[in-house]
């Protein structure tokens, strides 16, 4: 908290904050100056989206726990051979674990 009577300092530019939302919201509205941000997805998590299971579904299939399925997705842990093995036949042909998830 600033003392009494101590006067904030001034800036030497001055900026009309007001004109400048403005003028944002008119290029958000355009399209202009648009940022598109396409995360990098792991390669477990790819196919699991691709078979379009949730993560229960996913680890149920394969056999272990959702919170194992969690950890291989967030790099924190590795999968074993047999997992590895059973998720590109998912990101390959995930009609075959939709099929074994009916």
């Amino acid at each position: 908290m600033p003392k009494a009577g101590v006067k904030p300092a001034k800036s030497s530019t001055k900026i009309d904050v007001g004109a400048e939302l403005l003028a944002s919201v008119r290029e958000m509205k355009a399209g202009a100056r648009a940022r598109v941000h396409t995360p990098d997805v792991p390669e477990f998590v790819h196919a699991r989206l691709v078979s379009g299971l949730s993560q229960a579904e996913f680890a149920a299939l394969l056999g272990v726990s959702v919170r194992t399925l969690q950890d291989w997705e967030q790099g924190r842990r590795k999968p074993s051979g047999a997992a590895i093995t059973l998720y590109k036949i998912a990101e390959r042909r995930p009609e075959v674990l939709r099929e074994l998830a009916a």
